[in-house]
């Protein structure tokens, strides 16, 4: 069902959504807290994984009742001391824990708490750590071999060894199953793999390689593959119809046992692998309660956040501003990243964008994106959102560090002056729309052969209700046909090119450019007609773009060839206005240490993580969270 929001209703909108009202008190605290009233029909949740560095899956139907439910008495007691409580909107089907159940299968609702990688990258420590690998290590030094070392003290959670027999059939599963994320990846890069004993994986490339072991095979955010289990899915007639259920095979510290429509248990094994190898300590967390808030990811955050006020949840989904502000009033045991200090939050790595379908007309004429650019007053934003702080942004991959140093360059800085990403200038872009051949209508909108420009903005209320009205109104005042929609198809229209604008992130760079561009490579174009995957929302494709990108792939981050072809990428991203970005992306995570510390902060980062828990790295901050 749709839910369009017109230009009257805005206003009322915005004052609702900064209000963040906070509801009655809700009583005593169960060890799993009741879901709050929600729709029924389970809305896409955003973001979530997708090849190669995705931020949401399509809608999936909730199941109409528990496929495994447990037996009365047959879940123990566990006091809510021992009990992290987190809120999430679960939308994949019923027991699907199979990592390879596609579609269904997602790690963003708690399944990282089973799943595992080969190694994690600590974004605010800026290292990798090693896990089920030791090590991964570049054999060649033109990238072109990559050397694998499997821990010896590796096991699956039924007590089998986790082995190279299991990495080779995971890589064989992405080579030829072009229904997993990363096949077009492997398809791309790898020639061979083997394994050479019981602990070691040689992997060959067609060419040099240099990104594939932090990109493809680290679990960073939501990105990177986890190894599967070569004893039971060789076993199943079709690995992405097997949902796994309650008893999936995995090698995660905990072990599902029960996931219903109100919520997902999960509880500790102290058998991890993990303690006896020694990289991880037993954690304090014996259970992860997921209580499913139903409907789109985002919704009913006011419930959410007095339950937050209440002491019944401890980690929840990022809040906006206003809302977050008024749980620490509320709860001085409630914290943040920057503590009880504006902005509330750290930086993510999903800046987000108003995107077009680049293949469909209108929007396929880069002077109609460019006049929609024109029209977004970044300065305004960042007054009326960030009390002043600098988070809109021109760029398509977020600024950590690296990145920043890229921005630097003077060649980069040279494009600025020449495109001026950041103007706001609605006499040019009433230019632009001239030249197009659009006249404005009695209503003032631009409109040509009878129609105006559809500039509804497709968005998630629960994240985008602060920023998507304003561009709205933005958008209006220049002339374009603009309303909001934060209906449970706004990520279907998105991934079936639909007109209008969609409110998105890139999911990609971290440490370098390259991952964010390649999000617009021409490869990854779909028809008119089909669904996009992943984070490949505008279908552009251009050649001189593509063979940049394609030059930056086999070179390390430090040539200066890389850094050439990566400005090129950045002038035809500006030139051509390939989307319109809009904002650098804030976690503002509320964390309550009532019960639980050693959250990830600015005044204590912990190991380094970043705090979402429902990304893969999540599984490391909940496993060293500490008692209160």
């Amino acid at each position: 069902m749709s839910s369009k929001i017109s230009r009257r209703q805005f206003l009322t909108i915005g004052a609702v959504t900064a209000t963040g009202s906070l509801l009655a008190a809700c009583g005593a605290t169960p060890t799993a807290p009741a879901a709050p009233a929600a729709p029924a029909t389970a809305a896409p949740a955003a973001p979530a994984t997708a090849a190669p560095a995705a931020t949401a899956v399509p809608a999936a139907t909730m199941a109409p009742a528990a496929t495994e439910a447990p037996k009365p008495g047959t879940v123990k007691e566990v006091a809510r001391t021992d009990t992290l409580n987190l809120a999430w909107s679960i939308s994949s089907p019923i027991g699907s824990t199979n990592p390879w159940n596609k579609p269904g299968y997602t790690h963003q609702e708690g399944n990282s708490l089973m799943e595992e990688g080969l190694a994690y990258y600590m974004i605010y420590a800026s290292k990798t750590t090693p896990w089920i690998a030791e090590s991964m290590t570049y054999t060649k030094p033109d990238f072109t071999e990559l050397t694998i070392k499997v821990r010896k003290e590796a096991t699956w959670n039924d007590g089998t060894p986790l082995t190279s027999k299991d990495v080779v059939y995971t890589f064989q599963g992405q080579m030829t199953n072009d229904k997993l994320d990363y096949h077009s990846q492997f398809q791309a890069f790898v020639q061979d793999f083997k394994a050479t004993d019981d602990q070691t994986v040689v992997v060959t490339f067609k060419q040099p390689s240099p990104r594939f072991a932090f990109e493809v095979l680290t679990f960073k955010f939501d990105t990177a593959i986890g190894i599967v289990p070569e004893h039971l899915l060789s076993k199943q007639a079709d690995v992405n119809a097997f949902a796994g259920g309650l008893d999936m095979v995995l090698s995660g510290p905990f072990k599902l046992v029960v996931w219903d429509q109100n919520q997902k248990i999960f509880d500790l094994r102290p058998d991890w692998w993990a303690i006896k190898a020694g990289i991880a300590p037993l954690p304090d967390v014996k259970r992860v309660v997921m209580t499913n808030l139903g409907g789109q990811v985002g919704q009913n955050m006011d419930v959410v956040a007095q339950r937050v006020v209440n002491n019944e949840y401890d980690m929840t989904l990022d809040m906006r501003s206003s809302v977050i502000a008024n749980i620490l009033k509320q709860n001085p045991k409630v914290t943040t990243h920057t503590g009880n200090v504006s902005p509330y939050g750290y930086l993510d790595w999903w800046p987000n964008s108003l995107w077009c379908n680049t293949i469909l007309s209108p929007y396929s004429d880069t002077r109609v994106r460019r006049a929609m650019s024109l029209a977004i007053d970044r300065d305004k934003i960042d007054s009326m959102l960030y009390e002043g702080a600098k988070i809109s942004s021109i760029y398509p991959f977020p600024l950590y560090p690296n990145l920043v140093k890229f921005t630097q360059l003077p060649e980069v800085q040279a494009l600025i002056t020449k495109y001026e990403p950041r103007k706001f200038d609605l006499a040019a872009s009433e230019a632009l729309m001239k030249d197009v051949g659009f006249a404005k209508n009695s209503a003032g909108l631009w409109e040509k052969d009878g129609a105006t420009i559809n500039a509804t903005v497709d968005g998630f209320e629960g994240i985008h209700s602060d920023i998507v009205p304003i561009l709205v109104e933005m958008l209006i005042a220049a002339g374009f046909d603009a309303s909001v929609n934060f209906g449970t198809d706004a990520f279907q229209n998105m991934a079936d090119g639909k007109p209008g604008l969609y409110m998105y992130g890139h999911g990609a760079s971290l440490i370098d450019p390259y991952a964010a561009f390649e999000l617009y490579n021409g490869r990854f174009s779909s028809p008119i007609g089909t669904t996009s995957g992943g984070n490949h929302l505008s279908r552009y494709n251009n050649p001189d773009f593509n063979k940049l990108n394609d030059a930056m792939a086999p070179l390390a981050s430090d040539d200066p060839q890389f850094t050439a072809d990566a400005v090129g990428c950045l002038e035809i991203y500006w030139k051509e206005q390939i989307d319109i970005p809009i904002i650098q992306w804030l976690h503002r995570i509320p964390y309550n240490q009532t019960y639980w510390t050693n959250y990830p902060t600015v005044a204590n980062p912990s190991i380094g993580c970043n705090g979402a828990f429902w990304h893969h790295t999540g599984m490391l901050v909940m496993t060293t969270l500490k008692k209160a």
